[in-house]
């Protein structure tokens, strides 16, 4: 079975489980039927799920790797939020914690954190060691969009 994301319906609090492909779109939920909006807000990803999103999601994926201990990523995360919610059904936006997912990290050749890697259709299209501010993660994205 496929990673999928939970994402809870506001109105009767089911949970529904949302295939990478549909992330950037507006759904129902199964139970209520009451619409379910983009995703607005960034994923924790592990290695199985970062996999499917990056090369399911129809829409740019913006990926931050960052460490809990890491002062930087720390000041970097409400601006990324930020940019989730503002950027909801055009752009998913992705976390993965170095220390936890150490050879998705590896993968990448992670050595210098907050670093982050745009992809789009399954390809790395931008790569970046240091912070972004919200308006620069919109600018980015834009640059990328169907």
């Amino acid at each position: 079975m496929r990673p999928c994301v939970i994402r809870t319906c506001s109105h009767c609090q089911t949970k529904n489980r949302i295939p990478a492909r549909y992330l950037a779109a507006t759904g129902k939920c199964g139970q209520c039927k009451t619409p379910l909006p983009p995703q607005s807000t960034p994923i924790d990803v592990d290695a199985a799920s970062f996999d499917d999103i990056i090369n399911n999601a129809t829409v740019p994926v913006l990926v931050d790797f960052w460490a809990e201990w890491c002062g930087p990523c720390k000041m970097a995360a409400p601006e990324f939020a930020k940019a989730a919610q503002a950027l909801a059904g055009k752009a998913i936006l992705l976390k993965v914690n170095t220390e936890t997912q150490q050879q998705l990290a590896a993968r990448y050749g992670i050595r210098s954190i907050p670093n982050f890697k745009l992809f789009v259709g399954g390809d790395m299209k931008f790569d970046q060691a240091g912070a972004l501010s919200a308006a620069q993660i919109q600018q980015l994205v834009g640059q990328y969009q169907q």
